[in-house]
């Protein structure tokens, strides 16, 4: 152990834990939970509405707490932002103006001992991605060889390296994003990054029909894909958990009827959020919270994911949850240290000793 704490910037946590590393990390993480072991507590969020903005614009403060015995670590992700929607390619698309403060504390659980502060926004494909990728390994077809990618920004990189991490087989990408230019641009990084045929097409529909597997990674606000365009067999990765605050959505309410296997990260964030992309479908009878089965069920064989190669399976990567984090920035932090990476600061600092008899009637 160390009597130091560890601050990790961005830029500094590029690179240190591989994708595969991750993925491993996130399905122990869940499995820990599916054990009852790891515990988490629903992410909580404020909006307060600001003034003087053109745009109507939210400060937001988000809150995600976690613990993962099997890694002996428990986090706390702490983030503030603002958030905004405005008009892009014809529709609302969610901003935040600005940039965000985004930190993950991290605590050793037998020491009690605070072992980093870690800056999350580089993390977040990462961590978003590995989840996508233990799911997608229980429910991607092994013989899935053409695979769309909806969305072209950072968190559109951790969906398709995770995809092609957990399925090398794929030999063809097809990317849609609203601007055309930037599609154009990734499908060429990713034909040059990761040795694939990959090609920018012009429509959601185009990128849907003739796919053995979907991965999503927008700030959409109206559903962009439609379940009548699903193939038999496809397995669908929407990462959307949107509360009725903002109600946003990538999938419409056919992607839930014409699921045979639905996944969510947790059942009860999707409840207290109400998210509609799950809720949806549900009130219109189209499916029941009994079709819906959760991440860490799947990691523990609780129930055995994609039986048939018919099969539409859906997961629905519906929230960041104290695990992932815990998970993946304590691996980040135990990297930078081998590789002397970060700011270290006093232990002593962030860890109080009790106060003495003659000093607990003292204000």
């Amino acid at each position: 152990m160390t009597d130091t704490v560890l601050v990790l910037r961005n830029e500094e946590t590029r690179g240190l834990v591989p994708m595969a590393d991750a993925i491993r990390l996130i399905e122990e993480a869940y499995a820990d939970l599916g054990h009852n072991r790891a515990q988490v507590l629903n992410r909580r969020r404020l909006h307060i509405p600001l003034d003087g903005h053109e745009v109507p614009t939210w400060f937001q403060l988000n809150v995600i707490p976690g613990a993962v015995p099997c890694h002996g670590v428990a986090a706390v992700r702490l983030n503030a932002r603002h958030t905004s929607f405005p008009f892009l390619g014809g529709e609302r698309r969610k901003k935040y103006p600005g940039g965000m403060t985004g930190l993950v504390l991290v605590w050793d659980l037998n020491t009690r001992a605070l072992l980093g502060i870690v800056q999350e926004e580089a993390i977040s494909p990462l961590r978003v991605g590995a989840t996508s990728g233990v799911a997608a390994k229980y429910l991607c077809r092994p013989d899935a060889k053409v695979a769309g990618l909806i969305g072209a920004g950072l968190q559109a990189v951790g969906q398709i390296t995770a995809l092609l991490t957990i399925r090398p087989g794929i030999e063809e990408v097809k990317v849609y994003s609203v601007r055309g230019e930037r599609r154009e641009r990734f499908a060429a990084w990713i034909a040059q990054k990761f040795g694939v045929k990959a090609r920018a097409v012009d429509s959601p529909e185009t990128c849907v029909r003739q796919s053995d597997v979907v991965f999503t990674a927008t700030t959409a606000t109206d559903p962009m894909i439609k379940g009548e365009w699903l193939e038999e067999g496809v397995h669908i990765c929407g990462m959307i958990g949107a509360p009725r605050f903002d109600a946003r959505r990538e999938l419409d309410d056919e992607v839930g009827r014409r699921a045979d296997i639905i996944v969510v990260n947790s059942i009860s964030q999707a409840k207290e959020d109400m998210q509609p992309e799950i809720e949806d479908p549900i009130r219109k009878g189209y499916l029941t919270w009994e079709h819906v089965n959760e991440l860490s069920d799947l990691c523990i064989g609780k129930f055995p994911g994609r039986m048939g190669m018919k099969q539409i399976t859906w997961h629905s990567n519906n929230c960041g949850m104290g695990v992932q984090f815990a998970a993946v920035c304590k691996r980040v932090i135990d990297v930078a240290r081998e590789r002397g990476i970060g700011t270290e600061l006093p232990g002593d600092l962030f860890m109080a000793p009790e106060f003495s008899e003659a000093e607990e009637f003292a204000l």
